[in-house]
């Protein structure tokens, strides 16, 4: 259906990006050298790679474009959902590539940076801890928006009380983030953003439906509801995510983005 996307060009026609916004993306690694990411990726300047030592004195050592926290080290190992979640996010425009990203920019290295916190690692998952700590990581290097495109299983937690009293570590460091993550002249306090989760089910996921946060569900290009997507109260807003369980329907109907394979795109729903 016509119009069912996020309506970019509108929004392009003010703004394609600012490089000096930093959007860190908590999930799997990125492929930071995909030719259409690496110029919009995070740079930590005050650090030299490969060297061994913290030079920026930030308490991690050689986190050039990020960091690894489910493997506490700086070696970000890239798949291919964090990979296609950058990408959707500031995967350079006009370069002549696939894909263009939200705010990628203009082709003039003007796009939003992307910073890689990695707390997934093929089928491992990082500990609550290790989840709070890249969450203040991003706010303490300058990130002012965190994308979150995960969730807690269905019906783990269905009020924000008993999400709070399980994972009290983790509220308090997105509220540290929404606090203190700021960027003079442009946005004061930081924005979280999460996803609803894939379940199909009628209550949203956490951390996504906790109050304080924004909550996205998904849509697919016939402009209703993805039959994965999770809603219901909690849930904000939503975005395009394809679709896989409607007659008429295939995997072309995900979301065209980058993957983690030299200068590959592909589609993914969700």
């Amino acid at each position: 259906i016509k119009d069912a996307d996020v309506q970019c060009q509108g929004a392009w026609e003010k703004s394609t990006g600012d490089s000096s916004v930093i959007v860190a993306v908590l999930d799997e690694g990125i492929f930071v050298e995909h030719p259409d990411l690496l110029p919009n990726m995070w740079v930590n300047e005050g650090e030299v790679a490969g060297d061994g030592i913290d030079n920026d004195g930030n308490g991690y050592v050689d986190d050039i474009h990020g960091y690894n926290f489910y493997a506490n080290n700086a070696k970000i190992n890239a798949d291919n959902h964090g990979t296609h979640v950058a990408g959707t996010i500031a995967a350079v425009n006009n370069n002549g590539y696939l894909g263009c990203g939200i705010a990628g920019g203009t082709g003039k290295s003007d796009g939003c940076r992307i910073m890689s916190c990695q707390i997934f690692d093929g089928s491992g998952t990082a500990s609550v801890s290790q989840i709070a700590a890249a969450i203040k990581y991003a706010a303490d290097n300058g990130a002012v928006i965190m994308n979150n495109s995960w969730a807690y299983a269905k019906g783990s937690y269905t009020t924000d009380s008993s999400f709070k009293n399980q994972f009290s570590a983790l509220i308090n460091a997105i509220d540290y983030f929404e606090q203190n993550a700021k960027l003079e002249g442009v946005i004061e306090g930081g924005i979280a953003l999460f996803a609803a989760g894939n379940d199909g089910y009628n209550i949203p996921s956490y951390p996504g439906a906790y109050y304080n946060n924004i909550c996205v569900t998904s849509f697919c290009s016939n402009f209703t509801a993805s039959s994965f997507t999770n809603y219901g109260t909690g849930a904000n807003i939503c975005a395009p995510g394809g679709e896989n369980n409607v007659a008429g329907f295939g995997f072309d109907y995900g979301v065209i983005s980058t993957v983690a394979d030299s200068d590959e795109y592909g589609s993914l729903m969700g």
